[in-house]
């Protein structure tokens, strides 16, 4: 918080000057001030209440005269119920926003940031089916994230692992085999991913099928399943891949080139992106070199079948298997070697995974085997887990075909917010073009707030209706707000004697009222809300932010009056203030992988 040091300054010094007590400033507790009290900070005194051996009330009552007198930032102070509050003089906020303004929105300095870079890991889509909406949730959690991170001062690498092969893969190929008759993108009409997808469904059905014949025959369940043709069929066709079988590897690359068009179209209408693409087909042998070295050091264990496995069961877990006996890998086999590869071309500071919570263990059992094996930047593996998106009908299931498709969805928004755009009458001198962009940039922008304004640990169900409403927590509420502010600004730029009020100066002695201080804090405070962000990799901070700003703004806006030709100093105050706040306000969106319209 603004003021924060200097407080913790005063204070530390009161204890010392009042009781000769040598208090550390991290010892000493500042939080803002309840709304419903007088003040800006608040010092929680309980704790040095006891060093002092006061009651929290007779403690505050006497440090506040001296934290008043001493320090240049305090103009009066209170006391409810044993806490300090504390009044930073008006012309110190006056001085720290002109500052604030005038040198660009400076961030936090970064007490850890070094030149090693934070890798963050999001998308690692699997090549048998398309993205959909959960996969929306990883790819925007990521990409905001790692802009986050960027914005807070730290050298960020995007990177995505493509999931490309494995008996997933093969259970698509191998149903198009069976039943695709040739078909193609070009001769279906269907984008290469949804196409693909399409056969991975096809192999559910066929499946389920041969398991219920199987069943009826007399086999048991378990053993139809084994037993089902065409599951031999895929897992034979993996293992002709992974023994480089040429027509397997020349269908396997034709289905996954019609995927990756898919993806990269699809990523484009997201607006994300990523500087390094990996691929699991690349990357899993070099997973079978370090399960190799764990056998050579023994700390990994083969059984009578052939596969490797690590016992964890001294660290709580259990016995995890590497590589199975016929010799293909699991993820984890080719999550040990990508996790080396990365750290040999970056020297990572850390390694951002973001991956839903159902893998957990999953990363628990990767970081614990890096440990055994002796890599010293083991705990620099971090696992961002987040809980699923939850639709009203229920949990999604790709093979079953029940997934929301990403494309789908995206495409949707943007029609539907057109559509009460439209309704509301904002769009009346828009030429088409200009109104198709404001649609993407609303649909849009609705779906990735409502989808980052929930902290990552929390399931949500996403309300595609709820989404796009121009009231409330959305976002197309912020975005016609910057858009209200940017009219104001563009009014007040017209009038000649507030022309250039961006480079104006306010008297030290300007009377601000509430509502202009509330903004005023509310835009200073930009720099500490990203810090608590990038340090709790949480959009939702940056999200929930800018929707306090912009209803700060609206709140503002409602009661006074901006431009002014009878006050001029006045309203080139408050045109500075909306300018401050529609920078910040874009500044938090595009953290957030959105866009801004200039005028709605």
């Amino acid at each position: 918080m603004l003021f924060e040091p200097e407080i913790k300054v005063a204070v530390a010094e009161a204890m010392q000057k009042l009781y000769a007590i040598n208090l550390p400033t991290e010892e000493v507790s500042i939080n803002a001030t309840r709304k419903e009290f007088d003040g800006d900070l608040t010092v929680v005194v309980f704790n040095l209440a006891k060093q002092a051996r006061k009651s929290p009330d007779q403690l505050a009552n006497e440090l506040g005269p001296v934290i008043m007198d001493s320090s240049a930032f305090v103009s009066s102070f209170n006391v409810v119920k044993g806490f300090l509050n504390l009044v930073i003089k008006k012309d110190q906020w006056l001085s720290s926003f002109q500052s604030f303004t005038s040198s660009g929105y400076p961030v936090l300095p970064l007490v850890n940031a070094s030149a090693k870079p934070l890798l963050v890991e999001y998308s690692s889509p699997n090549t048998n089916k398309p993205l959909h909406l959960g996969h929306l949730r990883n790819i925007l959690l990521g990409y905001s994230v790692a802009e986050i991170l960027k914005a807070a001062g730290y050298p960020v690498k995007k990177v995505n692992l493509v999931n490309d092969r494995g008996i997933h893969i093969c259970k698509s190929m191998n149903a198009w085999q069976k039943a695709g008759n040739g078909e193609t993108p070009e001769s279906s009409g269907m984008k290469g991913d949804h196409l693909v997808g399409k056969y991975y469904v096809e192999f559910d059905k066929i499946y389920k099928s041969e398991i219920a014949a199987l069943v009826e025959k007399g086999q048991s369940e378990e053993d139809a399943k084994k037993n089902a043709p065409i599951m031999l069929e895929a897992q034979e066709m993996l293992r002709k891949w992974e023994a480089n079988d040429a027509d397997t590897i020349k269908l396997w690359e034709t289905m996954n080139s019609w995927v990756y068009a898919g993806f990269n179209s699809t990523y484009a209408l997201m607006g994300v992106d990523f500087d390094k693409m990996y691929y699991e087909s690349q990357t899993y042998l070099l997973g079978k070199e370090i399960v190799q070295e764990g056998l050579d050091k023994g700390v990994f264990y083969k059984k009578d079948d052939g596969s490797v496995w690590v016992d964890l069961t001294g660290d709580g877990l259990d016995h995890k298997l590497l590589l199975r006996g016929d010799g293909t890998s699991v993820y984890l086999t080719q999550d040990l070697g990508t996790a080396r590869l990365r750290y040999q071309e970056t020297g990572f500071s850390k390694l951002i995974y973001v991956v839903g919570n159902e893998q957990d263990y999953h990363f628990k059992v990767l970081k614990l085997a890096m440990k055994k094996l002796g890599y010293e930047w083991w705990n620099d593996l971090f696992h961002l887990s987040y809980a699923m998106v939850d639709l009203p009908s229920g949990k999604m299931k790709s093979r079953e075909g029940t997934v929301v498709d990403a494309d789908d969805l995206m495409n949707e928004m943007i029609t539907e917010a057109g559509t009460i755009t439209k309704e509301l009458g904002k769009i009346d001198d828009f030429d088409s073009d200009e109104a198709n962009r404001l649609y993407r940039m609303l649909g849009l922008g609705a779906l990735k707030y409502y989808i980052l304004k929930v902290d990552p640990e929390k399931r949500m169900l996403f309300n595609p209706a709820e989404s796009i409403d121009f009231n409330g927590n959305t976002g197309p509420f912020i975005q016609y707000t910057y858009a209200r502010i940017r009219s104001v600004i563009r009014k007040g730029a017209t009038i000649e004697e507030m022309a250039g009020f961006k480079a104006a100066t306010i008297a030290g002695d300007f009377v601000f009222n509430d509502k202009e201080h509330a903004l005023m804090k509310m835009i200073l405070s930009y720099p500490y809300e990203l810090s608590a962000a990038a340090e709790k990799y949480s959009p939702a901070i940056m999200a929930n932010y800018a929707f306090e700003l912009a209803k700060n703004y609206n709140q503002f806006y409602h009661e006074n009056p901006i431009v002014d030709r009878a006050d001029v100093a006045t309203s080139i105050f408050r045109l500075k203030l909306s300018e401050a706040c529609a920078d910040i306000l874009s500044k938090s969106l595009a953290l957030l992988g959105m866009q801004v319209p200039e005028r709605m």
